[in-house]
């Protein structure tokens, strides 16, 4: 794992499906769909990579992780956030049984005027190789896509940390292949691919992107995903990530994000602040873990959902500066 995970808190009490607002339902659902047709790309245009770069793509911004805390019923602090204005994006990682939660986190993420990106994160598989695991997220997108976008557009983010250390270009090519294909149904806009080995395979994506390899990615409209923490370990070179690394993946003439980075300093040998600067120089966002759901030591903000899903007030944990310092 490239970062601490731990699923802390089980709600005793059942269910419960979030309510919409009525009162906004016309006015969000005219919004979203200006939101998926400008900010997304929700075309069937290429994007240009030089204008996304110089845009910073989609901002800066920080990880939510809600689904293992009170059944995903919490409060994320969005007028304690907007103190912070650096936080431009949040990545919302998303449990596959958490589609009508997730409808009213991104919908209240985008009313509050933050860009969303949608993660399928589902714990029990993560790291994976098996192909099947990336069909069944594609599917799951598929299925309810239309459910998660009716209020708030979104950037999708097929999967979280699909791949690890062990896969072959071709093997990750030829499921990325097929699970954009199942996208590409319903969603012509940008996709965000995490690279494998937890984000931290820089070689073995660019590979696939350039077709190192005898099966390359052919979707051009996506958008490279790494994952920066102390432990960052390339396989195929037999060494921590370095600056290197970033320049590899910004060869691929894709737009590429950090959509991970954050760890304790003194827990791995990989400079993550000199990594996520340089990334940023390129014109990559870089999205910190996390705001709150870490189920660790890795929250910026403090109770964290653990401890009080519902908390009356924030505060900055000793770890927030270290993550927003960098975006």
């Amino acid at each position: 794992m490239s970062r601490i995970f731990t699923p802390l808190f089980k709600s005793p009490f059942p269910r419960k499906l979030l309510l919409t607002i009525t009162l906004y339902s016309l006015f969000f659902i005219s919004k979203s769909k200006t939101v998926t047709n400008n900010f997304m790309g929700n075309s069937h245009e290429q994007h240009d990579l030089s204008t996304l770069k110089s845009n910073g793509l989609f901002g800066n911004g920080v990880n939510l992780q809600p689904s293992y805390y009170n059944q995903g019923n919490v409060s994320f602090g969005w007028s304690y956030m907007k103190q912070y204005d650096k936080i431009k994006t949040v990545r919302i990682e998303i449990e596959p049984d958490k589609v009508y939660q997730a409808k009213d986190w991104i919908f209240q993420a985008q009313s509050n005027g933050y860009h969303v990106i949608a993660t399928y994160h589902k714990c029990s598989v993560l790291g994976t190789n098996d192909p099947n695991e990336l069909l069944t997220a594609a599917n799951w997108w598929k299925e309810n896509y239309d459910i998660l976008a009716s209020f708030a557009g979104f950037t999708i983010n097929l999967m979280n940390e699909w791949g690890n250390h062990d896969i072959t270009v071709n093997e990750y090519s030829t499921a990325y292949n097929a699970a954009l294909k199942i996208i590409r149904q319903f969603y012509p806009g940008l996709v965000i691919i995490d690279i494998p080995g937890w984000g931290q395979e820089t070689t073995i994506a660019a590979a696939a992107i350039k077709g190192i390899g005898s099966v390359k990615i052919s979707d051009k409209n996506i958008v490279l995903s790494a994952h920066i923490y102390p432990k960052g370990w390339n396989q195929i070179k037999g060494r921590f990530l370095e600056r290197s690394d970033i320049e590899e993946l910004n060869s691929t003439e894709r737009p590429c994000i950090i959509g991970e980075f954050g760890g304790l300093v003194e827990s791995g040998p990989v400079d993550v602040v000199d990594l996520v600067t340089y990334a940023k120089s390129l014109g990559w966002s870089a999205i910190g873990w996390t705001w709150n759901g870490d189920g660790g030591e890795l929250n910026m903000v403090t109770p964290s959902w653990a401890t009080e899903p519902y908390p009356s007030s924030l505060s900055p944990s000793s770890y927030f500066n270290r993550i927003y310092d960098l975006l």
